[in-house]
């Protein structure tokens, strides 16, 4: 099943669901195991594998973090190639001031925002949506 492609059902059907947990990216060396903690996205870069997790599974198995943040996934099924989707959503976010760390999963478009502005970067979102579907 493709996704959607259009520009214009992508905005007014993105329907942000913000998760409960609080996630925090981490770096370890390409030697090292990954923690028996879950999970949620794993990455290999140059300088070592990039790990993001629930925050209180990052502080169980001992491992220092940056970026405390919420997620929203956009539940839109986006294409993989669908064109500006996240271009539009990542700069209304950042014309509000909001940092966002964005990752597109084969359904799904999520979103990593700070903790303290997810209540902002939520209104944003839904403020877009609206200005779409109307």
């Amino acid at each position: 099943m493709p996704g959607e492609l259009d520009l214009g059902a992508l905005l007014s059907n993105m329907k942000p669901d913000l998760h409960g947990d609080i996630f925090v990216f981490c770096t370890i060396p390409h030697d090292e195991p990954l923690p028996t903690a879950t999970c949620l996205l794993t990455f290999r870069e140059h300088e070592g594998t990039t790990l993001v997790m629930r925050r209180e599974d990052a502080e169980r198995a001992g491992l220092r973090y940056a970026f405390a943040s919420r997620l929203i996934t956009l539940t839109v099924h986006s294409a993989l190639d669908a064109v500006g989707f996240l271009a539009a959503v990542t700069s209304h976010l950042a014309e509000a001031g909001i940092s966002v760390n964005a990752v597109s999963a084969f359904h799904h478009d999520h979103l990593f925002v700070p903790v303290d502005r997810v209540d902002e970067a939520m209104a944003v979102l839904q403020e877009l949506s609206a200005e779409k579907d109307g």
